[in-house]
């Protein structure tokens, strides 16, 4: 016998626990159920791992170039496993504010393995033994996503790594590593572990790092990595990784034909890309629709099964955890009958064309952010834009802090001035990204913009500089 909910939630990552937080301040009653622990990969093998590393790896980086503001010490060093329990303690401490707010608001936490059945049932095989049967008048997917491994010659041999398990590692051994992907993951590990003085290199088929990301940032992004010691190759392929000696050598060919290249590889790491994990989630009685390898879904998130919806990196176009929270938040206020409080993209007055108002953040040195479109999406479009730039080299608190290499570049709908999109590469770019999407999200104009003053000195002042400058533009 089935025990019933309003809802069912499969995956506690940050979809399924803000779908199931929103739904509990909704009254509704609540199963959550993961297979490993509560937060997902977001907070147990993803975001807060990775930048819990990195910071502790930027205080290395920072202390060894501290001797220009006066600070000098006769020996620095790093102990990885130190980092390791450091970035241990955050995670845990981030998981237990979760667990506590399940506690306060009532959810059924259910830890097991859980697989769809028809009629909105999930069947639950239990972590300690034993099987159950739930059933809801809607089911929440929210499963995530794994590591994509490639299966190219060698990609079995010891010292080839995924995100999950080098994020893991307890010692040291990485003073050279090769990494394959030019993505978030991959130039977010390139950043951590260059200012922890390894021999990066990155390998990348497109011909851009980020390839999603407009010309102007990946040139800029590639440049940084250069500048700080990362050997780059974009438009090219790792196609044998070879064991040598007791080290591992990587087989690097070039997209254009022309012959490879072997080079000392060290440890390597797979950063390709992620799956949709649905490996196990579906009963031999039900299927649902799938489209490039995942859950097809409506505007609503709904499934191709009737009161099955599916959310974050098992169904959106954009792996990222706030999506995933967005999207939970969306799905239940649905189920509840409550008018929504979140957008994923708005159409402002008078126009013509979607603006994304999800922030996309990338944790390297400088920083980088970006929200709505960029001038070669505008142009695709053909909406007229002013484009707003300004160079950190000029930001009085860029100066004080020796951070002056980056730049806050925006654009504005031609005709009415309106924000339309944004592209940060600087210092603090990921915190101040949120207020271009705000005003995106509002449809303000340069004018409404400007009406705030920004102080100083604060990096934020880029921004009402990167304003300034786009009305002194022509139209592109």
């Amino acid at each position: 016998m089935a025990r019933n909910y309003d809802v069912v939630i499969i995956g506690a990552g940050p979809g399924g626990y803000t779908a199931a937080f929103k739904a509990t301040q909704f009254g509704l009653s609540v199963a959550l159920i993961e297979a490993k622990k509560i937060g997902g990969t977001c907070v147990n093998r993803g975001c807060i791992p990775t930048k819990a590393l990195l910071h502790a790896s930027d205080m290395f980086h920072m202390m060894q170039n501290c001797d220009a503001f006066g600070v000098s010490t006769d020996f620095i060093a790093f102990d990885f496993g130190k980092m390791q329990k450091y970035k241990k303690q955050a995670v845990a401490k981030y998981r237990e504010g979760i667990e506590a707010g399940f506690e306060r608001l009532d959810v059924d936490i259910i830890h097991g393995t859980a697989r769809l059945r028809r009629d909105r049932t999930v069947e639950v095989e239990l972590a300690e033994g034993g099987r159950e049967f739930l059933q809801g008048n809607a089911v929440i997917l929210a499963t995530g996503a794994v590591p994509i491994m490639n299966n190219i010659p060698g990609a079995d041999l010891p010292g080839v790594w995924n995100s999950d398990r080098l994020l893991a590692a307890e010692s040291w051994n990485f003073d050279r590593l090769t990494i394959m992907g030019g993505g978030v993951i991959a130039v977010e590990f390139a950043t951590m572990f260059n200012n922890l003085c390894s021999q990066v290199t990155i390998v990348e088929k497109q011909k851009h790092l980020m390839a999603p990301m407009d010309d102007v940032m990946s040139v800029e992004l590639e440049k940084e990595l250069r500048r700080k010691g990362i050997k780059v190759y974009c438009d090219a392929t790792v196609t044998e990784i070879l064991e040598e000696e007791g080290s591992l050598s990587c087989i690097i060919t070039p997209n254009d034909g022309s012959g490879p290249v072997k080079t000392r590889a060290g440890q390597i790491l797979m950063a390709i890309g992620r799956r949709p994990d649905v490996s196990r989630l579906l009963g031999k009685d039900i299927s649902l629709d799938m489209k490039d390898g995942k859950i097809a879904v409506d505007s609503d998130f709904e499934t191709s099964e009737p009161g099955v919806y599916a959310i974050g990196d098992v169904a959106a176009r954009t792996q990222l955890a706030h999506v995933a929270a967005a999207q939970g938040t969306y799905v239940v206020e649905k189920i509840a009958g409550r008018p929504h409080s979140i957008k994923l993209e708005v159409v402002p007055n008078g126009m013509f064309v979607s603006l994304p108002i999800v922030p996309n953040c990338i944790y390297t040195d400088p920083e980088i952010a970006t929200v709505g479109i960029t001038e070669e999406i505008a142009k695709k479009y053909g909406l007229k834009v002013r484009c707003g730039h300004f160079s950190m080299r000029d930001n009085g608190k860029s100066i004080i802090t020796g951070e002056e290499h980056g730049f806050i570049r925006l654009l504005f709908e031609a005709y009415s001035n309106t924000i339309v999109g944004a592209q940060m590469m600087c210092p603090r770019a990921t915190d101040m990204i949120g207020e271009i999407a705000t005003a995106i999200a509002n449809g303000l104009t340069a004018q409404e913009m400007s009406f705030a003053m920004r102080a100083q000195p604060t990096y934020n002042e880029g921004i009402g500089a990167a304003i300034e400058d786009a009305m002194r533009q022509n139209p592109v």
